[in-house]
């Protein structure tokens, strides 16, 4: 009998979630609420090797899951750029997204080239990007316009080629046609600085932007997880902060701020539930807290500072620890109150318990107050469709010296594997959209999506089978990237052609070998616990 039930143990925590979540709100209204992402921001005397590093996980429902390579363009003078908009998808085969046409703006005569994920990640000038969506106030939120955040994205990378720059052309682009969306933190990153640029609406009716932007100090970290982060602007000091025109006017024209008896905050102003989310602020400790220990941050504090210096210099091993964290050895642990007997009679955290359970167990459990809307969330999560960590080195030419250490689907169960900003190509499976497909071998993120929601199934053992493969695996991928570096910088005066081959032929070996081994681990798995459910 107990067998029976534990076998059966994943659907009935799903059937009790989905049942719990009906009392408060839909399923639906929920899965939007958690939506989210989580970037982490590393200045060039932070890190182990003197690099720039961005970060970013792409943590939603609907979004296309294909990555593609865009190359360098040239254009007419005279030519137009098609704008378009974010809309649901009613006739894909999975919930998702598709966009239309809904507009024109100036295109440049020359654009650079990119990698093509949902929020471009890095082009051949070694320009990188990650994202966070905060919200911020809903009456900023204008229709009076053209831009939105993905798109967004790829205006930015495909003409900046440094942080600098790709402030400027945000701030002509969002106050010339106007920006439509929520609330966005985006961090520009060069191999010199990293800058958090927060964006918000100008209010309903209204065309353009309210932004700020603040520079990743050189020996600091910053996190943004879905709420502003951005604090006092000291725009007498433009190599740390810049912002636009009416920043201050409409805060006080609209009575969010009252310069006779407060200093302005930017997060307050236009982000004041992000401060009051325990979902963000949990985010911005644990990511503090795990590069330095020694603050002793309050977990429950309402605001961190901006940025921090971190203990030791932070590693491309601690910025996956980061990552892949869900509070484990901490008292918000989101399975700590789910145990079982084992056969010694001890009780103990059941295999079953996980964090990553669709809709999550936090309700079931009442665990850490629950989940609502301003509740917790982990920085791991179950649907997260990708991940990159990003290296941005100033002592190596762009095509070699960016690289985006790329991750499908829960980087809990995955593994970052290299594409440089010099490749010129992804393999075929990275190509195609799981999401418009529905389940095929043939789509990437669909390889590393089956494993992750079969490891969430008996997390307790499972993941260390994971882990064994995909930790050895990680570790010889950062051992031998300076060789194949070494080998292709000194190509590359040579015959650049034949050095761009050969790192996008490293890049794209590595690409493919990770998806054919996550099916392998998948198979492994229903093999190996077949009987133990």
């Amino acid at each position: 009998m107990l067998k029976t039930l534990l076998k059966f143990f994943p659907v009935l925590l799903l059937v009790s979630a989905i049942s719990v979540f009906a009392q408060n709100e839909t399923i639906e209204e929920a899965m939007e609420h958690k939506d989210g992402c989580t970037t982490v921001t590393v200045g060039k005397d932070a890190s182990f090797d003197g690099s720039v590093m961005t970060s970013h996980t792409m943590d939603g429902h609907k979004d296309r899951t294909d990555v593609t390579i865009i190359p360098a363009k040239t254009y007419p003078s005279d030519s137009k750029r098609v704008v378009h908009k974010k809309v649901p998808d009613e006739n894909s085969v999975m919930p998702r997204y598709k966009f239309v046409p809904a507009g024109e703006i100036p295109q440049v005569e020359k654009t650079y080239g990119y990698i093509n994920s949902i929020i471009r990640c890095i082009n051949d000038q070694q320009f990188a990007m990650g994202e966070s969506t905060f919200g911020g106030r809903e009456t900023l939120r204008s229709d009076n316009g053209l831009i939105q955040y993905e798109e967004f994205s790829e205006i930015i990378m495909e003409r900046a080629a440094t942080a600098r720059e790709a402030i400027k052309i945000a701030a002509e682009v969002t106050e010339t046609y106007g920006w439509i969306d929520g609330g966005e933190c985006y961090t520009f990153a060069d191999p010199e600085e990293v800058w958090h640029f927060e964006i918000v609406g100008p209010g309903q009716g209204k065309k353009g932007s309210i932004w700020a932007a603040q520079r990743i100090p050189d020996g600091h970290i910053g996190v943004n997880a879905n709420a502003s982060r951005i604090m006092e602007i000291d725009l007498d000091n433009p190599d740390y902060f810049m912002a636009s025109d009416n920043v201050f006017q409409v805060a006080i024209d609209s009575g969010w701020w009252n310069p006779d008896k407060e200093p302005f905050r930017f997060c307050y102003a236009y982000d004041p539930d992000g401060r009051r989310s325990l979902s963000s602020r949990r985010r911005e400790w644990r990511a503090f807290q795990l590069a330095a220990p020694s603050l002793n941050l309050d977990p429950n504090a309402e605001t961190y500072p901006f940025s921090i210096k971190p203990d030791e210099k932070i590693t491309l091993d601690k910025m996956i620890e980061i990552f892949r964290d869900y509070y484990e050895g901490t008292p918000f642990n989101p399975v700590k109150y789910i145990t079982w007997q084992n056969p010694k009679g001890e009780f103990e955290i059941s295999p079953h318990a996980n964090p990553f359970m669709p809709y999550d167990q936090m309700p079931l459990f009442k665990i850490n107050g629950g989940w609502n809307k301003l509740g917790e969330r982990t920085i791991a999560r179950w649907y997260t469709t990708y991940a990159t960590i990003i290296q941005l080195r100033n002592w190596l030419p762009p095509e070699v010296g960016g690289v985006v250490w790329f991750a499908w689907d829960n980087v809990a169960t995955s593994v970052y594997t290299p594409l440089y900003s010099g490749i010129t190509d992804v393999p075929d499976t990275y190509k195609v959209c799981g999401r418009e497909t529905g389940f095929s071998r043939d789509a990437a993120w669909w390889a590393f999506n089956r494993l992750s929601t079969l490891t969430s199934q008996r997390w307790g053992d499972m993941r260390h089978d994971v882990m064994s493969v995909w930790d050895e695996y990680q570790q010889n991928l950062f051992a031998n990237q300076s060789d194949i570096e070494k080998e292709v910088v000194e190509m590359l005066d040579n015959d650049r052609s034949a050095a761009l081959k050969k790192l996008t032929d490293y890049s794209n070996k590595h690409a493919s070998e990770i998806i054919d081994k996550a099916w392998d681990l998948g198979d492994f798995l229903w093999n190996k616990y077949d009987e133990k459910w």
